[in-house]
């Protein structure tokens, strides 16, 4: 029997590299995508079936390298490649709208490129093929100095939102993550995993997995961990309250 064909972006570590495992566990052939091909190539020898395609997605030419590589059909595509960098907007050596430009272009833009390219594919396996998007509970609630990530991070839920609506009609669903916290090899998250008291928030690349295999079988909207579901609740029932506790 043929197995299942993933498409997995960020693959080379972090919730990317702990989803292409989980898929390799259920038997799925992951195509890893990422720029470190040292990294994806020693992943690709621990999976039982993968292929390497190291790559920048937000060079001209990846969403088509890549679609030519998937073929005519693909089960599933999971668009996890993100980056973030910390400024004021205010701030003019690392902020403005430069800041906002390279987030949107690799959180934002990539995605969409990439889908595109990929989307034919993804309805040629349907019904039962799947999109998750892995956004980001920032992309409901925004906090200093992370403005150009919220911004990318929002763009991408509303658009996945309408996505999820229009491809229902193609057979495809098309699933959302929105990770809080999480405790990465670039973001150890130390500050709050050393104290009982925040610990609790922080959340692992494996449990970042499981919500996008939920997504990927029919979930729409999947928050890790799941009582982060209810801060953009909080934010719309005491705006001002949650507004000073944020800032």
């Amino acid at each position: 029997m043929t197995p299942r064909r993933a498409v997995v972006t960020g693959a080379s570590s972090g919730i990317g590299e702990a989803t292409a495992r989980r898929l390799g566990r259920d038997g799925w052939h992951v195509i890893l995508v990422a720029r470190r091909a040292d990294r994806l190539e020693a992943l690709a020898r621990e999976l039982p079936s993968s292929d390497v395609l190291a790559l920048d997605l937000t060079a001209d030419e990846a969403p088509a390298q890549v679609a030519e590589h998937v073929g005519e059909k693909l089960d599933l595509l999971v668009n996890n490649a993100g980056a973030a960098w910390r400024a004021e907007f205010g701030d003019a050596e690392n902020g403005g709208y430069e800041n906002v430009r390279r987030t949107m272009e690799i959180n934002f833009d990539a995605v969409l490129r990439l889908t595109e390219k990929l989307l034919p594919a993804v309805r040629a396996a349907a019904p039962g093929s799947a999109i998750v998007n892995v956004a980001s509970i920032a992309g409901r609630v925004a906090r200093p100095q992370v403005g150009a990530y919220s911004a990318s991070k929002f763009a991408l839920v509303g658009w996945t939102e309408s996505l999820h609506l229009e491809e229902r009609a193609h057979g495809v669903h098309v699933g959302l993550v929105q990770p809080g916290f999480v405790s990465t090899e670039g973001f150890p998250q130390e500050q709050l995993t050393g104290s009982a008291k925040t610990r609790w928030i922080v959340s692992t690349p494996e449990k970042v997995a499981e919500a996008i295999m939920a997504a990927a079988g029919g979930k729409a909207e999947v928050s890790v961990p799941r009582p982060y579901a209810a801060l953009p609740k909080l934010k719309a029932l005491v705006p001002g309250l949650f507004r000073r506790v944020t800032s």
